[in-house]
């Protein structure tokens, strides 16, 4: 089995066989493995790849894949673990082993958008090309195309690295979710650089409990090539504690002062409406930066780009062009308007990144605080009351509204929510999301702030499931005539 597996890979390299797990992808020729998914197996549709013309079909030892390639060209190879396989061939057509590609991956589970186009605007004005997968956009100087996943499967990472390549990018930022993690997205990457942002409640419908989430969070510091890559890790996160513990040649990095180890600190110096300002300190070298993000947690995006920008060779000097970059779109994104009305939209879909950016926003001065939130369906729902809770505990009003409920009734949805906003100081239930939306402008007077969190950059909402366009950009805009 092994001996097949191996002289497969030499082929994949020699021939660029395509490398298929999608049997409706599948042409002539193509290698198509069978992998086991969440909710689908990919054993039950190797009789499809047979008939769209795969040259050889990659599976489990016991799969009975022989039955449908007998009487074709298809040749069956057996591996223990089809996922493994998928990347080591993935990596094998694409070359990605052999790319000239400084490649850094941001994981966490706030902060990796941001902390990712810090790093693009850093490299790129240091003179570097620089290319992205991430949230917003798979893209590069040139190019750029949408991203239905964070991170996207082993085929599409290793593929668009080579194309990145042959654009001429030098530099690559890749966002690596926990579920990449766990289904081997990023396996054979080579990473020459990571960045742990923090760890807190999220996600556990997969991952089950808070130690199984943050084992695989570890795998890119423990396990993933190469083993002499760089870390940068937030010693204010009590897990960043613990990963550091296991990565002892990491640079950590934090806003609250340590005694030892090899540290970059961040002093806050303001933190206001306009942003905030800040004097690293590092060895014996100090350097200001006054940044227009907005919150402490953004003073921690800032230095969590800095610290790995360190590490892999720019200078304080190369960190002043941080002081120009205003920000990502549905991260605390200010929406401009001729009533002089303070109006963020931010992503914040977790407890604590809600409670993030309604401590920046009580911290900036604001006199009062509305939120309008909700959560998604089909999620952890665990995290639903613990939501209410932040946003009873931060917030002057709080409007709950739906989400993207998916296949959930978002009725439902709010009743798990109502019991951590008891002692919410006013409260409003409105299940249609522009209407609350009016609601909220309506009661927001200069002086305040209203947040809209929860989808951020997204600009559609899942009911029932059928995608509909939803922008909460969009929608403050035409409510406030201000295009």
């Amino acid at each position: 089995m092994q001996e097949d597996f191996r002289s497969l890979l030499e082929a994949c390299r020699a021939d660029s066989l395509d490398v298929r797990s999608d049997s409706r992808a599948v042409g002539a020729g193509d290698i198509f493995v069978a992998v086991p998914g969440v909710a689908e197996d990919g054993k039950r549709y190797i009789a499809d790849a047979v008939k769209a013309g795969a040259g050889i079909v990659v599976c489990r030892p016991g799969v009975d894949a022989d039955a449908f390639a007998a009487g074709t060209n298809c040749r069956v190879v057996r591996h223990k673990d089809p996922r493994e396989a998928l990347w080591r061939l993935a990596a094998a057509r694409w070359g990605t082993e052999g790319l000239k590609i400084k490649v850094m991956g941001v994981t966490g589970t706030n902060g990796k958008t941001t902390v990712a186009c810090l790093l693009e605007h850093l490299f790129t004005e240091a003179g570097d090309k620089v290319g992205v997968m991430g949230t917003m956009s798979y893209r590069w100087p040139g190019h750029s195309e949408p991203a239905p996943l964070t991170t996207p499967d082993p085929v599409t990472v290793h593929s668009l690295l080579a194309r990145m390549a042959k654009a001429g990018v030098n530099v690559a930022v890749i966002e690596v979710s926990s579920h990449a993690l766990a289904q081997q997205r990023v396996g054979g990457v080579p990473f020459c650089g990571a960045i742990f942002t923090n760890l807190t409640q999220e996600h556990l419908d997969f991952h089950k409990d808070m130690e199984s989430y943050f084992s695989t969070k570890a795998k890119l510091f423990l396990e993933m090539p190469k083993h002499n890559k760089v870390m940068a890790v937030n010693a204010d996160d009590v897990f960043g504690r613990r990963l550091l513990k296991l990565c002892p040649r990491a640079l950590s990095f934090c806003l609250q002062k340590r005694a030892s180890g090899r540290h970059l600190w961040g002093e806050m110096l303001a933190a206001e409406p306009q942003g905030c300002n800040l004097r690293m300190h590092m060895g014996e070298t100090d350097w200001t930066l006054t940044s227009p993000l907005v919150g402490a947690f953004n003073a921690s995006n800032l230095l969590a780009a800095q610290a790995l920008a360190l590490e892999l060779g720019l200078n304080p000097q190369h960190l002043k062009a941080l002081e120009h970059f205003h920000g990502v779109c549905g991260r605390l994104e200010r929406i401009e308007n001729s009533l002089g009305l303070d109006v963020f939209v931010d992503y914040a879909h977790t407890p604590d990144a809600l409670i993030n950016v309604l401590k920046a926003l009580r911290a900036a001065g604001f006199l009062r605080i509305i939120t309008v939130f909700g959560c998604g369906g089909n999620r952890d729902r665990s995290k639903r009351p613990r939501m209410g809770e932040a946003v009873a505990h931060y917030s002057d009003v709080a409007v709950l509204t739906s989400d993207n409920p998916r296949f959930e009734d978002p009725e439902a949805i709010i009743q798990d929510i109502l019991p951590g906003l008891a002692k919410a100081r006013e409260l409003h239930v409105e299940i249609d999301r522009r209407a609350a939306t009016a609601k909220a402008l309506d009661m927001l007077k200069k002086g305040e702030t209203l947040l809209i969190a929860g989808k951020g950059h997204e600009d559609y909402q899942i009911i029932q499931g059928v995608r509909h366009h939803y922008s909460d950009q969009a929608v403050v805009r035409e409510l406030l005539n201000c295009g």
